[in-house]
């Protein structure tokens, strides 16, 4: 099923490693793998299905044996496409933000095993999942949060080596961290970065995630490794940077001319972005700049959201029926 799709492990050197899958688009996420002394791990992040993480884990154990055992697990926030492999790490220790676990108890892996199942039953979030994600067999996933929990930053020393956790959420989701490895300067950055293609903001405020750029920015690091798209170095986070205050210009523009949030997302310009994977994810991060600057007044629905996203990527020229007369076809 996946054998159509590149996914390949990249040695970073000093013991650090990624594994990046395909262009980064819908479900095709990173993860990262670091050693320390004494054969003692740490992996970034677990993937979308119990067979694209054993298929990961086998590639790390083949480069580095110490991994056959994982000793430590942080996930970066709560997706699946970063935690539905999570019952595979046997007994490590699983490390995420305390809101990490809270959202995927909102969400847990038996939700979308079933809405893969049955899409139709889930309405149009099951439309969703099948349109944007059917390519992945979801029967193999299991709900596994985290078993340590922490708020703000967290230092781990393994096998010799400090690892800094800090949490930067809420902006993709709600509990985002990134992993910084000093020694080895490179950054792990979970959903904090696409690289390649559209972020897409489920929480914000679209604020948190520009300082979120400015800190990783701020950091003493040559590598970045994107929880979308291929391993980079800074130049990706100053683009998304650049992506963000683009947006928000652009959105508070359309609030202040009085248009609606759906009016908006079709209007707001991309011309600098339109190489950039999922387009339709503007969607989502306009209803959600539209939240902020309307003081939570304006708060679109999730549903809502969803179905306006397929429209935008099916080609649809505006928010309404192909037989409207509002001039955007």
């Amino acid at each position: 099923m996946y054998s159509d799709t590149h996914r390949e492990l990249e040695n970073l050197g000093n013991g650090l490693y990624a594994w990046v899958q395909g262009d980064g688009s819908w479900g095709w996420s990173n993860s990262g793998l670091i050693v320390g002394e004494d054969n003692q791990t740490v992996v970034i992040d677990t993937l979308f299905t119990g067979r694209l993480t054993q298929d990961m884990l086998e590639a790390y154990a083949r480069a580095e044996p110490a991994a056959k055992t994982v000793d430590v697990l942080v996930n970066t926030h709560h997706n699946g496409d970063h935690t539905f492999g999570n019952h595979l790490v046997g007994g490590a220790r699983i490390i995420g933000s305390a809101e990490c676990v809270e959202e995927m108890e909102e969400r847990p892996a038996s939700f979308f095993k079933a809405a893969a199942a049955d899409p139709k039953a889930y309405g149009i979030f099951g439309e969703f999942l099948d349109h944007y994600m059917g390519k992945f067999d979801f029967s193999d996933i299991e709900h596994v949060p985290p078993n340590e929990t922490f708020k703000g930053h967290k230092t781990l020393t393994v096998g010799g080596r400090t690892i800094e956790l800090t949490e930067l959420g809420p902006a993709h989701t709600r509990g985002d961290i990134i992993v910084h490895v000093p020694d080895a300067r490179v950054c792990y950055t979970g959903d904090l970065v696409f690289h390649g293609g559209h972020p897409i903001m489920w929480a914000g405020p679209v604020g948190n995630w520009i300082a979120a750029c400015d800190h990783i920015l701020g950091l003493d690091v040559d590598v970045i490794v994107p929880g979308h798209g291929p391993v980079s170095d800074k130049s990706c986070v100053k683009g998304l940077r650049d992506y963000f205050t683009h947006i928000l210009a652009e959105t508070t523009k359309c609030y202040e001319a009085g248009l609606g949030w759906e009016e908006a997302a079709f209007e707001v310009g991309y011309a600098n972005f339109d190489s950039w994977l999922d387009r339709e994810r503007v969607v989502a991060n306009v209803a959600t700049i539209y939240r902020d600057l309307s003081g939570g007044k304006i708060n679109p629905a999730q549903e809502d959201v969803l179905r306006h996203m397929m429209r935008y990527s099916a080609g649809a020229k505006c928010p309404h029926d192909d037989a409207c007369s509002c001039g955007h076809h």
